[in-house]
């Protein structure tokens, strides 16, 4: 459906990490105190996400408006919730937040189809989109309404936006934690970027950053930010087929999974990763931060990526993989070309929430 130009987002990821980190450095100099990372990285994916989806369609006000307002739907899809939609319920907050987002992704998609008839450059994924459906080789289905394109972003956002800031989170903790390993990353960077940290970064910077890229990909390997995949999206946003968010299998058949145990037909089967992720025989040492493991072509890692359901497998494998190895890349060789930090240890720092 789309023809993304990685160029083209990268720089946006570049962009709006550097605004981000510059606020950090700000309200660091005024308190230095340590504080919780969880909602300024989520902010900072937030803004990426919306700005490589819809550029400057969006006025800053509405991304603003929709980072603050889909914290509700977040909260909305927790395993134990109220199931009806009755005011004052999680649910019925999160569904007050679906309408004001539909009404600026709307609104972004009209001021992008406009902007492609005045013959601008794509600046995001909605101009690319636009730019391809007026291609006449394109022999696709043509016409989409604003609403039917404001759905498409809504999933993508929804699917990009908290795992991909628990991958971050996740990145800077075992960074900190691993001083070996951050120092490896630090001396890559160096190599690479010469100090020239005013300059934004390039996709060429990121091809030769190899262990930067093993870090990232072990990251999410140790604490995959998806565990277990059951959504119940359908309920907030009932426009949008539950077969395109839900994990879920049901058995149509008696299905064997071992040599002891078939599933019975009319069961429902929720796959787990973390095993998967784990297993001692692809992954030595499977609980240590282990980087290297991806720089041998020939390692078990490597040779056995029927193991890493990091993003699923197969048919239903998730689209937004590169983009949000990329993304966490970015943001973790910005913050070390830029920053320094420590993870301060508190009780619940390794409590997966």
């Amino acid at each position: 459906m789309l023809a993304p130009r990685p160029r083209l987002y990268f720089n946006i990821m570049d962009s709006v990490t550097r605004k981000h980190i510059n606020k950090w450095l700000a309200d660091a100099a005024t308190d230095p105190t340590e504080k919780s990372i969880m909602m300024t990285v989520r902010d900072l994916n937030m803004e990426t996400s919306l700005r490589v989806f819809c550029g400057d369609h969006l006025p800053d006000r509405a991304t603003r408006e929709i980072n603050d307002k889909y914290w509700a739907i977040t909260k909305s899809l927790e395993l134990v919730n109220f199931p009806l939609v009755l005011p004052g319920t999680k649910i019925y907050r999160a569904i007050q937040a679906r309408k004001v987002a539909f009404t600026w992704l709307e609104l972004a998609a009209k001021r992008s189809k406009e902007a492609m008839s005045q013959g601008r450059e794509p600046q995001c994924m909605l101009d690319e989109w636009v730019t391809l459906l007026n291609d006449p080789a394109y022999k696709g289905r043509k016409e989409f309404s604003d609403l039917e394109m404001a759905m498409v972003v809504f999933s993508f956002l929804f699917a990009s936006q908290d795992a991909m800031s628990s991958g971050v989170i996740y990145g800077f903790q075992h960074l900190a934690d691993h001083p070996d390993v951050l120092a490896k990353v630090r001396e890559e960077q160096s190599r690479v970027r010469s100090g020239r940290h005013d300059k934004p970064m390039t996709l060429e910077d990121l091809d030769r950053m190899p262990y930067l890229m093993a870090v990232v990909k072990e990251s999410l390997r140790v604490k995959p930010p998806v565990t277990m995949v059951r959504y119940p999206f359908h309920t907030i946003c009932p426009n949008i087929s539950r077969r395109c968010v839900q994990v879920p299998y049901l058995a149509t058949k008696p299905f064997p999974i071992s040599d002891t145990y078939t599933v019975p037909t009319g069961s429902m089967i929720i796959p787990s990763f973390y095993n998967s992720l784990h297993d001692p025989k692809v992954f030595p040492e499977p609980d240590s931060l282990i980087p290297e493991r991806w720089l041998d072509p020939e390692g078990p890692a490597n040779k056995n990526p029927q193991n890493y359901l990091v993003f699923g497998s197969g048919p239903h494998k998730c689209i937004g993989l590169e983009y949000a190895m990329m993304n966490i890349a970015i943001v973790l060789a910005l913050a070390n070309e830029l920053t320094e930090w420590e993870h301060v240890q508190t009780p619940t720092s390794d409590k997966v929430q």
